[in-house]
């Protein structure tokens, strides 16, 4: 009897590994290809002299190229200076600080469109109506209610600048807010096709000179991408009210802007 037990233990444990031989001799067999994570030995030099490797899912066209970026620098004059402005008034009432702050703003409204600034490049920025709260004594005392109205206007003539910075703040009187000017250029598409193509010149320069090095051939690009331009930066103004015509025009320096892309190229080696 126990040796007959003996007999059918063995065959439970030898029938799965059998099943299991057979199946891997098939794997290996001339028909058969193998599959993704499986290891495939190295064939042996000759012939074509291939050499297989065993490329797992995540091996991608990233590891095996040549990755290179470029810059594009372009100088160039700004056409528009963009003016943020406008009133903010103090009063106990909401009424009283909406109606200086209403008359203010149409004083400023109407100097911008006397100077040449069309409705068009008028565009509300910010408006609202808040609490004025203070400590006098560890005690919190309201001062009222402030009414602010800020807008930006594109001064298309760069020689009105100034002059119409002055006319504003005496327009506004001691209402009056300038918060920022900067300047920048209405249309830089040109200008960001040059960098574009300083960008791709530099790029490709540094990949032939890359492969020349490491002693390969470069194929065709994979991968291209572009970042960077230029992003004008608000200059602070520091005339917040002129009640008082200003003895000569403000002056006004719009210099020169740099448009700047940046693009990263990668391309297949042979």
């Amino acid at each position: 009897m126990k040796k007959v037990l003996l007999i059918l233990v063995a065959l439970v444990v030898a029938i799965p590994l059998l099943v299991a031989i057979g199946c891997n001799s098939d794997k290996g067999n001339a028909n058969s290809m193998p599959e993704a994570g499986d290891f495939v030995a190295p064939a042996p030099l000759g012939g074509e002299g291939r050499v297989l490797q065993a490329l797992s899912p995540n091996d991608s066209q990233q590891s095996m190229g040549v990755w290179v970026s470029g810059e594009g620098k372009v100088s160039a004059v700004p056409d528009i200076a963009v003016l943020s402005l406008g009133v903010e008034a103090q009063e106990m009432s909401v009424a009283q600080a909406q109606r200086q702050a209403r008359q203010a703003m149409n004083e400023i409204m109407e100097v911008l469109s006397d100077n040449g600034v069309a409705e068009r490049d008028i565009k509300t920025q910010r408006f609202s109506i808040d609490e004025v709260w203070n400590w006098i004594d560890n005690q919190r005392v309201f001062e009222g209610y402030r009414v602010t109205n800020m807008v930006t206007a594109k001064i298309r003539d760069l020689n009105n600048a100034g002059p119409i910075i002055d006319a504003v703040a005496l327009a506004g009187g001691d209402l009056t807010r300038i918060n920022n000017l900067y300047f920048t250029i209405d249309d830089p598409t040109p200008q960001y096709t040059e960098a574009r193509l300083l960008a791709m010149q530099d790029a490709m320069a540094k990949a032939q000179q890359m492969a020349q090095i490491a002693g390969v051939t470069l194929g065709k690009p994979f991968y291209i991408a572009e970042s960077g331009g230029y992003i004008p930066t608000p200059r602070p103004y520091d005339a917040m009210a002129m009640p008082e015509a200003a003895p000569a025009p403000t002056p006004i320096s719009p210099g020169e802007m740099e448009i700047r892309l940046t693009v990263q190229m990668a391309y297949t080696i042979q």
